[in-house]
């Protein structure tokens, strides 16, 4: 397998086969996101893809679900995908899913029917990044997309067919709109219902546009506490019919699983304990944290 430059998937996808057919984001302006940062975008041939194919099938090993990388890999023509996942259901019998990343504006570049298509032919699950909820830290982090394409992308990929996970950040209107933020991302979230939701912390990453603002003291992150207050707030404003939220990725301090609507409750309680306690040891210690 050729990979280009450091790889990224989701927690969710640890164990399947990583598939390269873009390098890097066609965006890549995002503020707080140094993922793509040293890489020129480009997409990769059908002959390099079918290549990195090949090479696996002759392992004889059962594939049973792969990842497309990298950043947005949805912004491929729909010919090539198609292509591209009809090799892949050749060539890797066992295949059962297939998962992607997406923007916006990517999956709104494609009717339902498209979509459709791609889940015919094995795309199971989008990733799609909403990071907030509120229409001016979105404009302020430089996101690629409004909340209203946002809610419409995600309202696709569900009527489609295909599983629809997404992701928030924690932290990222800073204190200023902490309550605003968690808010916005809830009642957002309620009207994307999605299948899946996951919760990051906002982790600086150098060289990145938001680490100058905070520098500058246009921005201060939340405490710890603070981020664990925006969890319960965006909880509590969610009202999803099927979806299962965890906010136990390794940037976060309160790690949880959950299955909403029915341990919504529970889970609240949990959190407004550890709120009322503020016992640091209840928290993940800072040195197991990490992108």
């Amino acid at each position: 397998m050729k990979y280009d430059g450091m790889i990224f998937r989701p927690p969710s996808e640890a164990e399947s086969l990583i598939l390269q057919v873009t390098v890097g984001c066609s965006y890549n302006r995002c503020s707080f996101c140094g993922a793509y940062r040293e890489k020129t975008f480009q997409i990769k041939s059908f002959e390099e893809i079918r290549e990195d194919i090949d090479e696996v099938s002759s392992y004889r090993l059962p594939v049973r679900r792969v990842f497309l990388a990298d950043g947005d890999a949805l912004i491929l023509p729909q010919k090539e995908l198609l292509r591209i996942l009809s090799y892949l259901k050749e060539k890797l019998k066992s295949l059962e899913r297939v998962g992607i990343y997406a923007n916006a504006k990517d999956i709104l570049r494609k009717d339902v029917e498209e979509l459709k298509a791609l889940k015919d032919l094995g795309i199971g699950i989008i990733y799609l990044g909403l990071e907030s909820g509120n229409r001016e830290i979105l404009k302020r982090v430089k996101k690629n997309a409004t909340v209203e394409q946002l809610i419409r992308a995600a309202r696709r990929v569900k009527e489609s067919g295909i599983l629809l996970s997404v992701t928030v950040i924690l932290g990222i209107g800073g204190v200023e709109h902490s309550r605003a933020h968690a808010e916005d991302t809830g009642k957002v979230l309620s009207e994307m219902d999605p299948d899946f939701v996951g919760a990051l912390s906002l982790m600086i990453v150098p060289g990145t546009p938001i680490e100058r603002e905070i520098e500058a003291g246009r921005l201060t992150l939340p405490t710890p506490f603070g981020l664990i207050e925006e969890l319960e707030t965006m909880i509590a404003s969610s009202h999803m019919t099927r979806c299962f939220f965890a906010s136990n990725h390794a940037s976060n301090y309160l790690p949880l699983r959950i299955k909403l609507p029915e341990e919504k409750e529970e889970a609240l309680r949990r959190i407004r304990e550890v709120l009322k306690r503020k016992d640091s040891a209840l928290l993940r210690p800072e040195y197991l944290r990490g992108l």
